[in-house]
């Protein structure tokens, strides 16, 4: 879906745009106040505020008000460069799936599933909000064409279930069901504490966070997206297999488990194998018959194995990168057409180069030994070419 970027001033900025101009800023002056890398304000906007063809009913801001905001300009985020007031929803939004994941993640806690589900499913309530808002979708509650209020007299807004049954929602199913499936969880545990779950949501957790990271960079941009800021894994739990045989073989508490249960059987086993549903690396031997409790994220494999042919999903395969000592680069050169390169001139280039340095990612320091990857070795032969001598 393609990103539809906001032009349309708001009305407390319509408010400070007519206050500057009572005091004579110069509209281009104006202009520059409320357009950033996010949103960009066509200058026209200014000229037909100032002559009175748009927003007529929209009073100037106060001079208290209009001093704020100059006070606080630019009033950014310096690294997405969202504006803390005009797109506060998406910054929400992001600040509370890192600090779901962040949560699940932090060592000494007992209750992690529960944490994460309540916060993500506020992060995801922020980000359908700011869909909405940016798309003139009207998010809150009505009755009679009256917008509903809360206790306290507060506009009632959608709750994360009828942000997804809209049906303009731009999210897919796979992701519904997994977001659907995490609140029935959140019901049935948002009052009282449950352990033992961790392990049996794991799956849906992961893919909540990468739904979540995907939803918002096709929603509103990649400069958006989370994985710079928070690693691919939610968690790595130890990989221990009797530890871990005799955690995930613990019964889960009785409500818990007939609630995922009950939602699993009313989906078929292609939305279940979904990974936008449930996000798993691979299988192994089934420690449990009920999809709730074998239901890892992360699990291992045997190689030539049945199950090792039913893989849904391989995330990454770690391999041993080819090392090698300085003798055999050099042996390498000679072989390549340089039979003069010699270790002597090997130390030197890498000195030249200060190819050890770790953020240049040439090599690896062993037991006080160097040896050298690929990339140097292209290197090396890159300046060969180039006609370097010491």
């Amino acid at each position: 879906m393609a990103r539809r970027t906001g032009k349309t001033l708001e009305k407390w900025e319509v408010a400070i745009v007519k206050a500057m101009l009572q005091k004579n800023y110069v509209p281009q002056d104006v202009h520059a106040y409320f357009s950033r890398p996010t949103r960009s304000v066509n200058q026209a906007r200014i000229s037909q505020i100032k002559d009175g063809k748009m927003h007529a009913a929209i009073k100037p801001a106060s001079n208290i008000e209009l001093d704020a905001f100059l006070n606080a300009w630019p009033d950014i985020d310096p690294v997405t460069w969202l504006h803390l007031k005009g797109d506060e929803l998406l910054i929400k939004a992001r600040e509370a799936m890192i600090a779901a994941v962040h949560t699940f993640n932090s060592a000494g806690l007992f209750f992690r599933a529960e944490l994460f589900i309540v916060t993500s499913v506020i992060a995801w309530t922020y980000l359908m909000h700011a869909y909405y808002k940016r798309e003139g979708v009207d998010y809150r509650y009505k009755q009679a064409g009256v917008v509903k209020k809360t206790k306290h007299g507060a506009d009632m807004y959608w709750e994360l279930g009828q942000c997804l049954a809209h049906g303009e929602c731009p999210i897919e199913k796979g992701v519904i069901d997994n977001l659907n499936f995490l609140t029935e969880i959140r019901h049935e545990i948002e009052h009282q504490s449950t352990d033992r779950i961790d392990d049996a949501l794991s799956a849906k957790l992961q893919a909540c966070c990468i739904n979540f990271n995907e939803a918002i960079k096709t929603l509103f941009g990649k400069e958006f997206a989370l994985e710079k800021r928070l690693p691919i894994a939610l968690q790595f739990v130890t990989f221990d297999g009797g530890q871990r045989a005799s955690l995930v073989g613990q019964d889960l508490p009785p409500n818990v488990a007939t609630a995922m249960d009950d939602f699993h059987n009313g989906l078929t086993d292609a939305e279940q194998a979904d990974p936008k549903f449930r996000y798993r690396v691979a299988f192994v031997p089934k420690v449990a018959g009920k999809a709730s409790k074998s239901d890892l994220a992360i699990e291992f494999v045997k190689a030539g194995t049945p199950e090792a042919e039913n893989v849904e999903r391989v995330l990454q395969k770690d391999t041993e990168r080819p090392k090698f000592r300085p003798t055999e680069i050099v042996a390498k050169a000679n072989a390549a057409g340089f039979p003069q390169f010699a270790i002597f001139d090997h130390t030197q280039l890498v000195n030249q180069l200060n190819a050890r340095s770790p953020g240049k990612g040439y090599g690896v320091e062993i037991a006080g030994q160097w040896y050298w990857y690929d990339a140097w070795f292209e290197k090396v032969m890159e300046k060969l070419n180039e006609g370097w001598t010491r």
